[in-house]
């Protein structure tokens, strides 16, 4: 579970009605199905009319990432495996190697590795390997881009929402009473659009880059570990080389380990 978004969102909904209730505003008025159907069902629209079929079926999948987190093979762990590999090399041969790597659950790795054993020079590894990041880099940018473009039509639409509420309300105004409920119903519908899009969709496009952020890492240290192999640098020189993508404060705590 991925506790920064549930604290975030749950957050956002307590201060909000907490708010509300400071200041007031009768929270029942949030009770308002044409303002949920303007914001959620018109955002949805928007979205199937900015992007194609093939990247909305990974909406419910982003979201899960969101909710849940992603778990990425610890870069001690790939430090740890990078450098044994070059150990068991020196001693067994390149077989080792493959040895090793069948030993990894981690896809990614194992292939890096792999090719690595079947003997491929260090540009062609190099190749394969970048142009594979740079591929999931551009997957991961459509599907964060989603998730913004929901925070941009979202608060506009909640605009959309108040203009056809006042539309309503100045309809009838002959009842007063009445008036002053329709026009704060009116504003519902801004209300929800400003929430989802700032507290919501923003910080969870924000969210989807900074993991892409953090697994793009872990591939180009995987990267750097499989060209050192491949130019059968030794274990030391290696653990000098992967230290780089990890923090001093991680690597304190490595040498201790």
């Amino acid at each position: 579970m991925e506790k920064s978004t549930w604290i975030g969102f749950i957050g956002g909904i307590a201060a909000v009605g907490v708010g509300m209730a400071l200041k007031g505003a009768d929270p029942h008025a949030l009770i308002n199905p044409a303002a949920f159907l303007i914001i959620f069902a018109g955002t949805a629209a928007a979205i199937f009319n900015a992007f194609p079929m093939k990247d909305l079926k990974k909406f419910p999948k982003l979201l899960k990432i969101i909710f849940t987190g992603q778990h990425f093979t610890p870069k001690q762990e790939i430090l740890e495996l990078f450098v044994a590999a070059a150990k068991a090399s020196k001693q067994e041969g390149v077989m080792a190697i493959e040895k090793k790597a069948n030993e990894v659950s981690d896809p990614f790795i194992r292939s890096a590795m792999t090719m690595v054993a079947d003997g491929f020079n260090g540009e062609f590894i190099y190749n394969v390997i970048d142009s594979e990041i740079k591929q999931m880099e551009e997957r991961h940018r459509s599907g964060a881009q989603i998730f913004a473009q929901c925070g941009m039509y979202a608060p506009t639409l909640g605009v959309l929402g108040a203009v056809i509420g006042l539309i309503a309300a100045l309809g009838n105004l002959s009842d007063i009473d009445q008036l002053g409920h329709s026009i704060a119903a009116a504003f519902v519908a801004t209300l929800l659009g400003i929430f989802t899009g700032y507290v919501c969709w923003h910080p969870f496009a924000n969210k989807l880059k900074q993991i892409n952020a953090e697994e793009v890492e872990m591939k180009r240290m995987v990267l750097e570990g499989a060209l050192a192999l491949q130019e059968g640098a030794s274990s030391i020189a290696i653990e000098s080389r992967l230290q780089a993508f990890i923090p001093l404060s991680e690597r304190k705590s490595l040498r201790d380990a």
